[in-house]
Parts: structure tokens; C-alpha cells; sequence
């Protein structure tokens, strides 16, 4: 008999504690995904032919025309946690004089602030980098 009390008490230890430990990851999980996502990008963009660059500002989710550049910023975000924050976001171009049906995006992905090269913008004109997301 004294066993099964023991035995009772231990599992409903272990219950609480599973509980507890679930309750505290679900409140960490939904705060981290409440972070927003900034509401303005700043890129520089250098035409190669003419060596002449410029600084754009682009709202999030509206679309930019830049000569015959779509520009397209989908999020863009600041990490919180880094002594040396990193700044990316996700970027779609396309090129607007190209009425190819079947590449629909020049570019279509995330980009790197510190980093550019990790995902280059490969055009033969333009390049595009990315310098800094704000509210």
C-alpha cells in the first residue's frame, strides 16, 4: 500500500511539472512570435553602367518601381538578441523590360545586411544591397 501512494504522488509531480513546462514554453513561443517585422527598408542600389548609386527607401509590402526594377519587400527584420544585430529581409525583384512568363522573379528570397554575398542580387545591371530596417 505505501508504494502506491508513493507511486501516485511521483506521477502527479511529473504531471504538474509537465504542465508547468508546457505553460512556460507556450507564453516564451507566443512572445517571441509577437515580434514585428519593421515597417520601412533601406536599400542601395549602384547602376553598373552609369556607376551611380541610390539610396531608396521602400515601404514593407508596397511595391517599388526603380527604372525598369519591381522591387518588393516582403518583411524585413532586426535581430534583438546579437551584439552585432543582423539585419534581413525578403526581397523580391523583377524586371519589368523581361516579359518572360517562365522566370517570373530576378530575385525571390532573403538577403543579408552584413552579408550580401550570401544570396546575391545577380543582375547585369543593377545590384542591389540591403543597408537597414526601421520603424
Amino acid at each position: 500500500m505505501l508504494q502506491t501512494k508513493n507511486i501516485l504522488l511521483g506521477k502527479a509531480k511529473v504531471y504538474i511539472l509537465v504542465f508547468f513546462s508546457y505553460y512556460l514554453f507556450t507564453i516564451n513561443s507566443l512572445s517571441e512570435n509577437n515580434s514585428r517585422t519593421e515597417i520601412y527598408a533601406v536599400l542601395i542600389i549602384l547602376d553598373k553602367v552609369n556607376s551611380q548609386s541610390d539610396v531608396i527607401e521602400i515601404e514593407v509590402g508596397k511595391e517599388y518601381k526603380f527604372k525598369n526594377l519591381s522591387i518588393n519587400i516582403l518583411k524585413c527584420n532586426n535581430s534583438k538578441f546579437d551584439d552585432d544585430p543582423e539585419v534581413t529581409a525578403y526581397m523580391q525583384v523583377r524586371d519589368t523590360v523581361n516579359k518572360d512568363e517562365n522566370k517570373v522573379f530576378i530575385f525571390n528570397d532573403w538577403t543579408f545586411a552584413s552579408s550580401p554575398s550570401i544570396r546575391p542580387f545577380d543582375h547585369p545591371v543593377y545590384d542591389i544591397w540591403l543597408k537597414k530596417c526601421y520603424s
